[in-house]
């Protein structure tokens, strides 16, 4: 049988590459897939003890069989289940540009008094350093289907209306978006706390990653998943 595994951003810098693809016999686990994977690699290398792992998109633990054509990823710390798909066309990653009026024209209609639109932008400074850009990295499809479960969450806790979400890879200057997070609903309250609990969760478990580049140096930013 054949697994691919992939490492990314801080994981990827460690291994020295993004994929790997193993040969593995049945009964074996994820996690000695990912040793096979960096066993292949060679130099030693090993991985922190606090990556997560996810198998086809969903986290698993590192005892989880796995089967032919699986795709196991190696999750380091991130910075800072799928719905229907109407709420999944809301919810997207993107290289480009983000165009917030884009993000806020998805959410709102006459049957919602209030839209909650947050803006992530790039700063200059981040503990006493001076920023010069940031980096996103993410593992896409995982982290559309993530945000969109997130979203879920905010439903069963809020009466909301509508949530657009859009959040960036590659390099991002300083004073430019990397995320528009647009919600309605009909009261203020519920869109103002449903889009904090949005943006608390996207850190927690998303697989996205930031890398700030700083005078005198580099840094991948951000805590462990789950």
């Amino acid at each position: 049988m054949q697994v691919t595994v992939l490492f990314f951003a801080g994981a990827r810098e460690r291994v020295g590459t993004g994929r790997v693809d193993v040969e593995v016999g049945s009964g074996v686990s994820l996690g000695d897939a990912v040793d096979g994977a960096l066993g292949l690699v060679g130099g030693g290398v090993g991985l922190p003890s606090n990556v997560m792992l996810a198998r086809n998109g969903v986290y698993v633990d590192r005892s989880v069989e796995v089967f032919d054509g699986d795709e196991v990823a190696v999750i380091p710390p991130v910075s800072g289940g799928a719905g229907d798909d109407d709420e999944s066309a809301r919810v997207w990653v993107t290289g480009d540009a983000i165009d917030g009026d884009e993000v806020v024209r998805l959410v709102g209609s006459d049957r919602d008094g209030a839209v909650v639109v947050f803006h992530g932008i790039t700063r200059d400074h981040n503990e006493g350093r001076k920023v010069l850009w940031l980096e996103y990295e993410a593992y896409s499809p995982m982290a559309e289907d993530m945000m969109t479960q997130i979203i879920g969450e905010m439903r069963d806790k809020w009466r909301i209306g509508e949530v657009a979400v859009c959040h960036r890879t590659g390099r991002v200057d300083i004073g430019e978006t990397s995320m528009v997070l647009a919600v309605s609903a009909a009261h203020r309250r519920p869109a103002f706390e449903s889009a904090l609990y949005f943006i608390d969760r996207l850190k927690e478990v998303v697989p996205i990653w930031k890398k700030e580049y700083f005078d005198g140096g580099e840094v991948w930013i951000g805590e462990t998943p789950g």
